[in-house]
């Protein structure tokens, strides 16, 4: 073990992501141990991320220019998260300034359709990012819902489902929307069928059964795309809702004929729980699939008692253990919210990691951008996940092996006492000291 590089954030001492001095490496001690395995390597990380939602695009475009390059830098630069990826909505979402999609209603040729629409604040903000990353940030789609004129229930929101006759044509539609980014030199290298699929809800919606999604990507999305020359740079993935399902649920649409042949995974959400057992339950039967977090916020309607530091450690422990479970992709949701939690077309309100003051010319960094950064500014892109081992329960850690050597692991402590560690490798360790309420980052080679 050496070039031990130690940061911390610890809000009752006023450290975020401040690098502490590293103990001295000793021969290897039987207790209290966090052990190392850096030749047990496991999923391969693709990245981390948020959505260029319309809500984040416009609160966003809000900022004066000197804040909109700082936001960006806090997202996408090398001070800040060091994102990577980014998840976008076609056709609106819940947040989104109002329901659209990019045809006049009823066109059942597409001649009209047009994404004038996102080149007005969603594609500048991508865009932005892309400049700062200096290269486009890989980007996953989703729907929330097809034009009225295609469902049963003739409208956006409260659910409803894709009518039979218009199934060719909305997989035509997914075609023309990434022909249409791709014709402005953005690529799109990720889509799922429906966002949350299983839930109907206030805002924007349509519900598929697991046979519903099968028989689409099976016999009309893939082959559209197929068609297109899309699947080249292009996988699907299923489901895109919570994780306690998501192991049944996948099972069920592979195992419909042809499905397979199209499905590259499995997106999931995090708002019913942990659930870390079914993603081993996918790695276990579909070791080609990959899964993706797709989605996690902090909601006003749930948690709106939560304090800052219960926040930060929700996302912490979820990233943990999603990232344990063999997730490659992690997108957070909004990129940035206005001071109410939106905008938001029908009043769905929730925090985000950065927010902005109610003057709309100044944001605020909260408890979860930091924890956040405790994994994104250092597991790198191409890392492997390496097996750990620990003592105790009252830690969350997570270990990942960079691809210039470089370990990476991450320990939180959600306790309100101090916990003690050994990180060992082989027969080496350094001892750690994890505060009440903080949460570190350990780099050696």
């Amino acid at each position: 073990m050496k070039n031990i590089k130690i940061i911390e954030t610890d809000t009752s001492r006023g450290l975020f992501w401040a690098q502490q001095s590293a103990g001295e490496v000793t021969a290897a001690k039987e207790m209290k141990q966090l052990v190392i395995y850096p030749d047990e390597k496991e999923t391969t990380i693709r990245g981390f991320g948020g959505a260029f939602t319309e809500a984040a695009a416009h609160t966003y475009m809000g900022l004066p220019e000197d804040k909109k390059d700082n936001l960006i830098e806090d997202l996408y630069g090398d001070s800040g998260l060091r994102y990577t990826m980014g998840r976008i909505h076609m056709n609106s979402c819940d947040f989104a300034l109002g329901n659209y999609t990019y045809i006049d209603d009823g066109d059942e040729t597409l001649d009209t359709f047009d994404i004038s629409h996102d080149k007005k604040e969603i594609i500048p903000m991508i865009e932005a990012a892309t400049k700062k990353l200096g290269r486009q940030p890989v980007l996953m789609m989703a729907p929330w819902s097809p034009p009225p004129f295609m469902k049963t229930n003739g409208e956006m929101n409260h659910g409803g489902k894709l009518k039979s006759e218009y199934k060719e044509l909305w997989a035509k539609y997914f075609v023309r929307f990434i022909e249409e980014y791709r014709s402005i030199g953005i690529d799109i290298s990720f889509t799922s069928i429906q966002n949350e699929p299983m839930a109907t809800q206030t805002w924007d919606s349509c519900i598929y059964t697991a046979q519903d999604e099968a028989e689409f990507v099976a016999d009309y999305l893939g082959p559209a795309m197929e068609k297109a020359g899309l699947l080249d740079k292009m996988k699907i993935f299923v489901w895109d809702h919570n994780k306690e399902i998501s192991y049944v649920r996948l099972k069920e649409i592979l195992s419909r004929k042809g499905a397979d042949r199209y499905v590259s995974g499995c997106a999931v959400h995090w708002y019913t729980g942990d659930h870390f057992e079914n993603l081993r339950l996918i790695k276990k039967h579909f070791p080609e699939k990959e899964i993706f977090f797709t989605e996690g916020c902090v909601e006003y309607s749930r948690l709106s008692d939560a304090s800052d530091v219960q926040n930060a450690e929700m996302y912490a422990h979820q990233m943990i253990g999603n990232l344990k479970g063999g997730i490659t992709a992690i997108f957070d949701w909004n990129l940035i919210v206005d001071f109410q939690g939106g905008p938001n077309h029908v009043g769905n309100y929730c925090d985000a990691p950065i927010k902005a003051l109610e003057s709309g010319k100044e944001y605020e960094k909260k408890l979860s951008y930091y924890y956040i950064g405790h994994l994104t500014r250092y597991i790198r892109e191409g890392a492997s996940l390496i097996w750990s081992s620990k003592y105790t329960d009252k830690l969350d850690a997570a270990a990942f092996l960079n691809p210039d050597g470089v370990r990476v692991v991450v320990i939180l402590n959600k306790t309100g006492e101090e916990v003690p560690v050994n990180l060992r490798e082989d027969d080496e360790c350094v001892e750690l000291t994890l505060a009440p309420h903080s949460i570190q980052t350990v780099l050696y080679e």
